[in-house]
């Protein structure tokens, strides 16, 4: 079980949503690098980016953010949001970025997927955002009609290396996880999922460990991580079984 603590950039800045609005965002940080460094220095072996500007507008809005937490960290990051397309996604790995997510893309140019996995093996995570079961883009502005589920077994076997749900009613709710819907989808696959979304106790870190058997591997930390609901030292102990 591996914890992704997230950073999520709203005009530069380090800030947690509430259920995906963009009016909604609550300010953590003024220094994304800063953040990046105090997750590094807890333990965490990974990093989660979302460049929420981007997502609206279809391309990288916060590229200084991103470049300033790659030059501060060694952590490996896997960074989503507007990114949609080959030149895009090579730039990002390129630049250090261990993991691109696509998500909008993924709906809506699957052969974008399939090629990327083919060039970048290991390299590319599919981000499945959904809201009663539906898949969510363009920043989870707009909800379509396409099932989850299905969207996650149409990449089966082309070298996804990873499936992030997340379940947008309960983003940043401190609510708890959807646990149903996330074992539903990972049941479904045999690509492993980040589960995403509403992790708001060490007791929820808990669950989704007993839950690895059903293919999910990790799972991602936000508000509760910043307002102190989950201390770092204490998660990351029960993930490796101490």
């Amino acid at each position: 079980m591996i914890l992704y603590p997230a950073i999520d950039l709203k005009d530069g800045k380090c800030v947690r949503l509430l259920r995906g609005e963009m009016d909604k965002a609550t300010v953590f940080s003024d220094s994304p690098a800063n953040q990046a460094a105090v997750f590094e220095k807890s333990g965490f072996e990974w990093l989660h980016i979302v460049d929420l500007n981007g997502a609206f507008e279809g391309k990288p809005v916060n590229e200084s953010a991103v470049k300033s937490i790659l030059e501060r960290v060694k952590m490996p990051v896997q960074l989503g949001g507007g990114i949609r397309d080959m030149d895009m996604i090579a730039t990002w790995l390129d630049a250090g970025v261990s993991r691109v997510i696509l998500g909008t893309a993924a709906l809506r140019n699957p052969v974008l997927v399939k090629e990327a996995c083919r060039l970048f093996p290991g390299q590319v995570a599919v981000g499945i955002d959904a809201k009663d079961g539906k898949v969510a883009v363009n920043g989870w502005a707009e909800i379509s009609d396409h099932p989850a589920v299905e969207l996650a077994q149409k990449f089966e076997d082309v070298g996804v290396c990873a499936i992030i749900y997340t379940d947008i009613s309960k983003d940043g709710a401190m609510a708890g996880p959807n646990f149903d819907e996330t074992v539903k989808l990972a049941e479904s696959i045999t690509t492993p999922v980040i589960a995403s979304g509403g992790v708001s106790s060490v007791a929820d870190i808990v669950r989704f460990k007993q839950l690895s058997d059903a293919g999910i591997e990790g799972c991602i930390l936000g508000r509760a991580l910043y307002e102190g609901a989950i201390k770092a030292e204490e998660a990351l102990t029960i993930t490796k079984g101490e």
